[in-house]
């Protein structure tokens, strides 16, 4: 069957970039990645508006598990929030926790592995955090830096 313009859509479609994923982005350049994890923007912001200067440290889990979870009133920014505070979590256990690796599954989450091979979902306990309060941040980096 001869249709000329789905010929010409299938050709202009097959020569489109192939659309790439996290998880893909992490193969190429998991340093990369690792960095773009760690910014976590607008935790940083709330924290600085609330005096505390995350440093990337254990501590700094446990100061941001003090403050009033101001965030709880904007149910907009609460799961952003909850998202950064997971991949903070993340980027400290990375740093501090000898052995652990960022892993990105193949449909894009993001989860910290430790050298145990236990994989720490830290975007799902940074959402419980931000919406529940529980578990408290410092709580899972001291579960993971006992492995």
């Amino acid at each position: 069957m001869n249709i000329p313009f789905l010929d010409r859509w299938r050709r202009r479609h097959d020569e489109e970039p192939e659309v790439r994923g996290l998880a893909a982005a992490f193969e190429d350049n998991p340093q990369g990645v690792a960095e773009l994890l760690a910014e976590c923007e607008l935790l940083r912001s709330q924290a600085a508006t609330a005096g505390l200067e995350l440093d990337d440290s254990p501590a700094s889990l446990t100061a941001l598990d003090q403050l009033l979870p101001r965030w709880r009133d904007d149910p907009e920014l609460l799961p952003w929030l909850g998202n950064d505070a997971g991949l903070y979590l993340g980027s400290v256990v990375v740093r501090t926790v000898r052995g652990a690796a960022w892993h990105v599954w193949p449909g894009g989450s993001p989860v910290v592995r430790l050298a145990s091979g236990r994989e720490i979902q830290v975007v799902e306990a940074g959402l419980d955090w931000a919406v529940q309060g529980a578990p408290e941040l410092s709580q899972v980096y001291a579960e993971a830096s006992e492995t």
